[in-house]
Order: structure tokens, then C-alpha cells, then sequence
């Protein structure tokens, strides 16, 4: 079960600047379907696995004339995040149910979209928008290896789903499988924790990122990926922004470091680093403006920012970091340390708290 860590977290409201940057960059959109639309349905039916096991989730049932309305509300919605709203390729789809969890800070609507033709299923989810949650978005989408589709509309927050196995189904049932070679598995996961940590990504536990496998000609890839960003830069230690260290990925951890050298271990660091400047590098004006609207925010309480920037001055050996006042001038900072390749190294302390 989720620690109630994340539930303390209070949601930010998007601001002037950050709105301004969401429109030049065409994610704010002119909706019909609201966060608080959403919230007028008249029945709750609680959701069931596969299993007949509860879940966190409920199904939510509306009037037939509103239903009808959102159906068609929905699938537009879903054209603007595949499509760019081009309702023309979508007539064949439908939505076949909507789910609502009341769990977390952003207690989601989970809509499931299915096509007629073949029953082909995806999602979406419907959120309270909070600032730090879209600046974890947008970060994802401009310094990891993945693209993220999400738009807003005042306070209404939409995100694409996201595919893979829950990290903790994955460590529970995957991690030891002989076709999978614990090597990659390692790799990605030392490349997986740079990038939360020079992004400021925080609580990363097993049930908040997936993990992607692809066959390959001679072998399986693996890829972590995250897929929540509700603790985006909140936090004040060093290590709340570190997969490694939290219990809950113990079991991968411990796993990673039995099969990882620390001189291969120190090399994967750096490779992702080097990945991580060359992304920078092809966003530059938009990740510049991106850091500016975020370094003018307050997404996080100052005494946070202080003892986080004194982690990171530590860990890095510099004493520029003492003069940032906000989580975005720290992930400037970040960057700028690596781009020097200065600091200590992270992974071969592989060993959580």
C-alpha cells in the first residue's frame, strides 16, 4: 500500500507564467470535460480485478442524457492527445468506462477508451492540475527517453497513459526470470535513478514507475520509466529523489548491486548523464523558459529549498548551489554539475536506507 508521504504534498495552482508557457507550447486546450464535470456522477460501483480482488479504483455512472454528452466530449479529448483533435479517424471509438480513485493527491478519473472494430482498449486520466505535476510532465518530456502527451484546461489536468508492468509487479514477478539478463536490468536502473536525481523526481517507489520490456533480436531490453510526478522538486532530502534508497525497491536494488561492477556501474552513470546534456542541448529555449517559469514558482517551502540545496552542494563539492532560491535554479545547477562531470558517485552506494 502507498505511503502517506504523498498525500501531504499540497497541490499548487498553475500559475500566470506557467499557463503562459503551456499555451506557446500548445498544451493548453479549450475543453468541453472538466475535472469538476467529471465529479457530478450519481453512482459508485466499486472496480474488481481480474481476480475479483478490490482495487482502488470505482466505476462511476451519470445520468443516460450526460453520458451520452461525455462520450462524445471524452473521445474528442482523446483526438486532442492522439490526434490533434482530428475526429475524423476516431468515429469507431467509444468510451466504455469511467473509473475514479480516491486515493493520492490528484484522485484521478481513469477514462477507458475502446474501438469498436477489433475491442482494442487504451486509457486516459483526468486530474486536478497541479504545477509541480506539470513540471514533472513536461521535464519527463524534455530530458528523459520518453515523449509525454498531456494537456490542460484551467484546472483540469489530462495524461496519456502510460505502458509497462508496476514496478512492483515486475520485482515480485519478473526480476528473476532466466530469459531476462540481470545486467540490463541493472543498467537501467542505475540510468533510471540519474535521471530522477538530476531532475529532482522524487518517490520513485516500486508503484510509481512501470517497467517497459521488448524482445530484441538476442535478447529482452528493459526500460524504467515513471508514470507518477505528483512529487516533482517538493521534497528536502537528497535522497527522496534516489530509487535506490527507498525499501520498497530493496529487493531490485540488492539484485542490481549482486550482478553490477562499480567501475560498469560509474559508467552507466555517465552515459545517461551524457544523454541527459545532449537533451538539454536540442531543447535548450524550451527547457531555458521551462526552468525560468518553474525557478519564479513556488512549488516548494523555502526551508526545503535550503536544506535540498546544501544535499546537493555537498554531494556535487560546489558552492553555487548555496545561491539557488528554487527548485528550478537547483535542476539549472544540476545540469550545469554534470555538464562540469563533477561530484561523487551515486550508484555503487547501492544499498537503500
Amino acid at each position: 500500500m502507498p505511503n502517506t508521504l504523498t498525500r501531504k504534498k499540497p497541490t499548487f495552482p498553475v500559475s500566470p507564467d506557467l499557463l503562459g508557457y503551456l499555451r506557446r507550447y500548445k498544451r493548453e486546450r479549450d475543453l468541453s470535460v472538466t475535472y469538476e464535470r467529471l465529479r457530478s456522477f450519481q453512482e459508485v460501483i466499486p472496480l474488481t480485478d481480474a481476480n475479483g480482488a478490490p482495487t482502488l479504483w470505482d466505476t462511476v455512472i451519470y445520468d443516460g442524457a450526460e453520458m451520452r454528452e461525455l462520450n462524445e466530449a471524452l473521445k474528442l479529448v482523446y483526438a486532442l492527445l492522439k490526434v490533434d483533435g482530428d475526429l475524423s479517424v476516431m468515429s469507431h471509438l467509444y468510451v466504455d468506462r469511467i473509473d475514479y480513485c480516491t486515493f493520492g493527491n490528484s484522485t484521478p478519473f481513469r477514462i477507458r477508451i475502446v474501438n469498436a472494430f477489433n475491442d482494442n482498449q487504451d486509457y486516459f486520466y483526468v486530474k486536478k492540475a497541479d504545477a509541480s505535476r506539470i513540471y514533472g510532465l513536461e521535464l519527463e518530456h524534455l530530458l528523459s527517453p520518453n515523449r509525454l502527451n498531456f494537456i490542460t484546461h484551467g484546472s483540469t489536468l489530462i495524461e496519456e497513459h502510460i505502458i509497462g508492468l508496476p514496478g512492483d509487479v515486475f520485482i515480485d514477478q519478473w526480476l528473476k526470470r532466466p530469459e531476462l539478463r540481470p545486467i540490463r536490468v541493472a543498467k537501467e536502473l542505475v540510468k533510471f535513478n540519474e535521471r530522477c536525481f538530476v531532475r529532482l523526481l522524487g518517490d520513485m517507489r516500486s508503484y510509481n514507475f512501470v517497467v517497459q520490456l521488448t524482445p530484441d533480436f538476442d535478447d529482452w531490453q528493459v526500460r524504467i520509466r515513471a508514470m507518477d510526478f505528483d512529487q516533482q522538486s517538493y521534497n528536502h532530502r537528497k535522497n527522496f529523489y534516489l530509487p535506490q534508497f527507498f525499501k520498497e525497491n530493496t529487493e531490485l536494488t540488492l539484485f542490481c548491486a549482486k550482478h553490477l561492477r562499480a567501475e560498469t556501474a560509474n559508467q552507466y552513470q555517465r552515459e545517461e548523464q551524457t544523454l541527459l546534456l545532449q537533451r538539454a542541448s536540442l531543447a535548450s529555449e524550451r527547457l531555458s523558459l521551462l526552468l525560468h517559469t518553474m525557478s519564479g514558482d513556488s512549488i516548494s517551502p523555502p526551508e526545503k529549498i535550503c536544506e535540498l540545496r546544501a544535499g546537493l552542494a555537498e554531494h556535487y563539492g560546489r558552492d553555487a548551489y548555496l545561491r539557488c532560491e528554487s527548485m528550478g535554479a537547483l535542476i539549472r545547477e544540476n545540469l550545469e554539475s554534470i555538464r562540469r562531470n563533477v561530484g561523487r558517485p551515486i550508484v555503487p552506494e547501492l544499498v537503500p536506507e
